[in-house]
């Protein structure tokens, strides 16, 4: 992560989290090409998953996650109970959503998904994707 700048606004949150407060930073700056690198070294990437996640920002009500997935690796039955969307960085990916439909991603695309909408992720190729989860004030950390 490269610059992290602290405001009173999210002090409290920011006091709640045991690892990694600067996550919850006022100012959080990241190159993308260096996290990704940093995620393809990742053990987790090499194991049986074939995918490595780092999470970039962590706000109370938002969060943006980078993820790394080898080809033909898969996350299956997922679902958010915010509303998300996953932005295509590197590769292409795959979402399978209900009713059979599917979307491919690649560098550059961006799909928007309501709150709990079911979804698998496929990666097609070596891939990398930032996914953006929202969560409105109404609901409660244990939604989360």
């Amino acid at each position: 992560m490269a610059k992290h700048e602290e405001a009173s606004h999210s002090k409290e949150y920011r006091e709640t989290l045991t690892r990694l407060p600067q996550l919850a930073n006022a100012v959080i700056q990241a190159n993308i090409h260096q996290e990704i690198e940093k995620l393809k070294s990742a053990s987790a990437l090499q194991q049986d998953t074939g995918r490595s996640s780092e999470t970039l920002v962590k706000y109370e009500d938002f969060r943006i996650v980078l993820v790394v997935m080898k080809a033909e690796s898969r996350m299956s039955h997922h679902h958010a109970d915010g509303p998300i969307s996953v932005q295509g960085i590197q590769g292409r990916i795959r979402l399978r959503l209900p009713e059979d439909q599917a979307v491919e991603l690649g560098p550059g695309d961006i799909l928007a998904l309501e709150p709990g909408l079911k979804h698998d992720v496929e990666a097609l190729e070596d891939s990398a994707f930032l996914l953006t989860i929202s969560w409105s004030d109404r609901e409660s950390e244990e939604d989360r």
